[in-house]
């Protein structure tokens, strides 16, 4: 008899964390709106594919180093396997953020004015970089680091993010 009750309390407990693991996913269902307004639903747009989400602003010295290497990966992983998903967050106004998107030319998934999103994945500085799955769990964090801002400390994330790919792909 005890048996049969510890089986059916861990059986329970699954059940508790499949519903507690649902909710967690739904709680991350937002909308945003590309720079031309269009509006952009969030798990949807990710279309199944293992996306690079990256919380950015223009004014970032680590986020301009870092998005020409996010240009390589969607190139070197193509459109039809893997997103590019950035977010322009905490903007100072100086330097227009559409016309910066349109500059880095390479195909992405460009939010604007992301501040509330930021708020859902609790991202506080720049560059937040994830790496999530096709149904948009996240999968990847990065790490804070000492690096300075440049080549070396981008070239660091970028090669921490073919390897996340590698493994979802």
């Amino acid at each position: 008899m005890l048996p049969r009750i510890a089986l059916a309390l861990a059986a329970l407990c699954m059940l508790n964390l499949t519903f507690a693991s649902e909710a967690e996913e739904a709680d991350l269902a937002w909308t945003g709106a590309d720079f031309s307004g269009a509006e952009i639903v969030f798990p949807e747009v990710l279309q199944g594919k293992p996306t690079v989400l990256v919380f950015w602003a223009t004014w970032c010295p680590y986020c301009k180093a870092l998005m020409p290497y996010l240009g390589e990966i969607q190139r070197d992983y193509g459109e039809k396997k893997i997103n590019i998903l950035a977010i322009d967050v905490f903007e100072d106004g100086e330097i227009d953020p559409a016309a910066y998107v349109e500059e880095l030319g390479f195909p992405m998934i460009a939010v604007a004015n992301g501040d509330p999103i930021a708020e859902i994945y609790s991202v506080r500085g720049t560059p937040g970089l994830m790496i999530l799955d096709g149904q948009g769990s996240l999968v990847w964090k990065r790490a804070s680091t000492d690096l300075p801002p440049g080549k070396t400390v981008a070239e660091y994330w970028a090669d921490q993010v073919r390897e996340q790919l590698d493994q979802l792909l």
